[in-house]
């Protein structure tokens, strides 16, 4: 019998760890824990009086099993007496309304849904079964599926960054589009998607943004993407499916990312990356081209270093 999961470390005899990277080795041969998920080259590793979990991928095998231990918490049903709901907006009984949360008129709140405190759901803004809406976050102008989930104080739906440039300075745009976001979604704390300036900005099923990312107006972002931290997408930006972009990454507007392409940390991406392809450096170029230039710069500074009298 386990009873949780721990760390390699400090797992005893009834609990359940894994190994995903060679370098903890030898925590594995030295750990306590009753079971471990384990790759089958690592198998033979796994000290006596310990079962092996053999899986292909063992960082997925311990996410399924961590989450049996620690599953998602079911909504409570009801609206809290300090709540504000229009009277023209519906929420499911099922669906459970923090303290100081607000949903405005029109609005639709799906079976189980979790708004959280402080949260503010805009005017006609329908979410799906099964969403969760962080604390103190706010959506608006936007359609959910299911199952997404919106960590707090995220902002999804506000106008875009969209200006013309008159003779007094620049004068706002109306932003009219919508922010359609796809089933099992998620998007991290304090992370920013601008609703569309005529058309809609689109979250493609399965995409996980994290933390203190910003979306523009009528940015498509396809299904199953990764955004790592602070990856800013301009606006009409077409990613599509299964791209992964690493953190602090910018895209300018207008172009498109192909399916399943990788783009590097920092990486600045002025013009379109084919499908399936790794680009990195700023101005982004094909991550092999990048770091040949980068070890000629270096051979070419260790010269100059070496001619100096």
């Amino acid at each position: 019998m386990l009873n949780g999961p721990a760390p390699l470390q400090t797992a005893g005899p009834d609990e359940v760890s894994f190994l995903d990277n060679r370098r903890y080795l030898p925590a594995l041969r030295t750990t306590r824990a009753g079971a471990v998920i384990v790759h089958p080259d690592m198998a033979a590793h796994v000290p006596d009086g310990t079962v092996a979990i053999v899986v292909a991928d063992p960082y997925l095998g311990w996410a399924r099993v961590a989450a049996l231990f620690f599953p998602v918490p079911p909504a409570e049903p009801g609206i809290h007496a300090s709540a504000i709901v229009d009277p023209t907006a519906f929420v499911d009984p099922r669906a459970e309304v923090g303290p100081l949360a607000v949903i405005e008129a029109g609005a639709v709140i799906g079976a189980r849904c979790r708004i959280g405190p402080g949260a503010v759901i805009g005017a006609s803004v329908e979410l799906g079964a099964d969403c969760r809406i962080g604390a103190a976050a706010s959506v608006s102008h936007a359609r959910l599926g299911a199952r997404v989930y919106i960590y707090p104080g995220a902002r999804i739906g506000q106008e875009g960054f969209g200006f013309a440039i008159g003779p007094r300075g620049p004068e706002t745009v109306p932003q009219l589009g919508l922010v359609l976001i796809e089933d099992d979604v998620e998007i991290g704390a304090n992370s920013c998607v601008d609703r569309g300036s005529a058309q809609d900005t689109v979250i493609g099923a399965g995409t996980r943004i994290d933390n203190l990312v910003q979306i523009g107006h009528n940015v498509r972002v396809g299904r199953c993407c990764v955004l790592v931290a602070l990856v800013g997408i301009s606006g009409s930006a077409v990613i599509e499916d299964f791209v992964m972009i690493g953190g602090q990454a910018g895209l300018a507007g207008h172009l498109t990312v192909g399916r399943r392409a990788r783009i590097g940390a920092q990486a600045g991406v002025m013009n379109d990356v084919p499908a399936g392809e790794q680009w990195a450096g700023s101005p982004a170029m094909p991550a092999r081209t990048m770091f040949r230039q980068v070890a000629v710069l270096k051979r070419l500074a260790a010269r100059a270093d070496h001619s100096k009298p």
